[in-house]
């Protein structure tokens, strides 16, 4: 069995923010050259996701809604975390609504993705540097 690593660095503008990464993630099990395996993709921040979801503008719009509504940033004071000097106690929250990571298959040397499936970054507290584990396993 061979493995492959690859580290992807993100940057985003805004304080919350989902990016499609299906592109590099393809470009990875492609440069890995594995034909057949698992790809692991995780968010390497604990206030951060990697999930499968549809790329439709209403669907990611939906996502932001439900998981501000979910965990919202204010009153800042609803999140004990913040009593650190953080305010960033909805972003770990969001971290767990959404998940860390996503496993795909690889069949004939690439992600073996369902009808409209996309591999997205969530970010919950952006506008500074966070980095996106792609790991592949296989033959």
């Amino acid at each position: 069995m061979r493995s492959f690593r690859k580290e992807l660095t993100l940057e985003t503008e805004t304080r919350l923010a989902f990016i499609n990464i299906t592109e590099q993630v393809e470009d990875a099990i492609k440069e890995s050259g594995i034909q057949e395996g698992l790809c692991l993709v995780a968010a390497m921040h604990v206030t951060a996701s990697c999930f499968i979801g549809d790329n439709e503008k209403g669907s990611i719009q939906d996502l932001t809604k439900w998981v501000d509504r979910m965990a919202p940033h204010e009153p800042l004071t609803l999140w004990k975390h913040n009593e650190s000097g953080e305010e960033n106690g909805d972003a770990h929250l969001k971290r767990q609504l959404m998940g860390r990571e996503v496993v795909i298959a690889i069949t004939a040397g690439k992600a073996d993705f369902g009808t409209w499936e996309q591999v997205f970054y969530g970010e919950f507290d952006g506008q500074n540097s966070k980095n996106v584990l792609v790991k592949i396993i296989g033959e």
